[in-house]
């Protein structure tokens, strides 16, 4: 299986091809402000890589959400677009999950089986997008949208815990360091959700069916988006 992989929903802009889920190619760009611009390209090079590889796009995956507006709309219409004109589902995946995965993966620490993975996106002064997952990355808890204080955090070693280590993570874990300073919390830094991430969960989200319907299709979003006043002459 062939899939298209598509990850806008941070800073972060990262587009790959993969094989029965393995990475074919990843173009990523860690740079802010440069997804509506670089993932048209991105996009271009995959399927080129595709066809010069004899592969035939059987899908593609979405990073789902939560995360940036922005980002999740760039991300979303540029599948829908794929999709349609390649004739193919669309799979979304959840973002969390993804950065997870990425964790999974660094070489800095070994996750044992019983540590419990949480992982953290930005969501601006001390609120995060965040959830708790098991070292098999199923998840243990809802996604929400926290504030990391002393209680959160207190209620978190207290109901998973046990003994173990929570390693967090992601673009909103760093401010929470003071926070979360006990020794069953361990930061695991420079880890950002990317699209070779995305192959082999998409593929489980293939094998269960988890298509997703094209035409009512929205990105998690979380929280309602509030639009500000434009701060543009002439846009007020």
């Amino acid at each position: 299986m062939t899939i298209l992989c598509i990850e806008t929903s941070t800073k972060v802009c990262s587009a790959a091809l993969c094989k029965d889920g393995a990475v074919v190619e990843q173009l990523i760009e860690r740079e802010e402000g440069n997804h509506a611009r670089l993932l048209p390209t991105y996009i271009e090079q995959l399927l080129r890589t595709a066809q010069s590889n004899g592969l035939t796009v059987n899908a593609v995956a979405l990073s789902e959400g939560p995360g940036s507006y922005t980002g999740l709309r760039i991300g979303t219409s540029t599948a829908k677009g794929l999709c349609y004109g390649l004739n193919v589902p669309l799979i979304s995946v959840p973002t969390l999950q993804i950065i997870c995965a990425a964790a999974r993966e660094c070489p800095a620490v070994k996750i044992q089986p019983s540590d419990i993975l949480c992982p953290m996106i930005d969501a601006r002064r001390m609120e995060v997008y965040t959830a708790l997952y098991n070292a098999d990355l199923q998840p243990q808890s809802d996604v929400q949208a926290a504030v990391v204080d002393s209680e959160w955090a207190n209620g978190r070693t207290a109901e998973r815990s046990n003994g173990r280590i929570i390693y967090y993570f992601g673009d909103g874990a760093a401010k929470c360091q003071s926070v979360l300073a006990g020794p069953e919390w361990q930061l695991i830094d420079g880890i950002v959700p990317e699209a070779r991430y995305m192959g082999a969960l998409a593929e489980n989200g293939m094998r269960k069916a988890e298509g997703t319907d094209l035409a009512y299709y929205e990105p998690f979003y979380l929280k309602e988006f509030v639009a500000a006043q434009s701060h543009v002459k002439g846009l007020r």
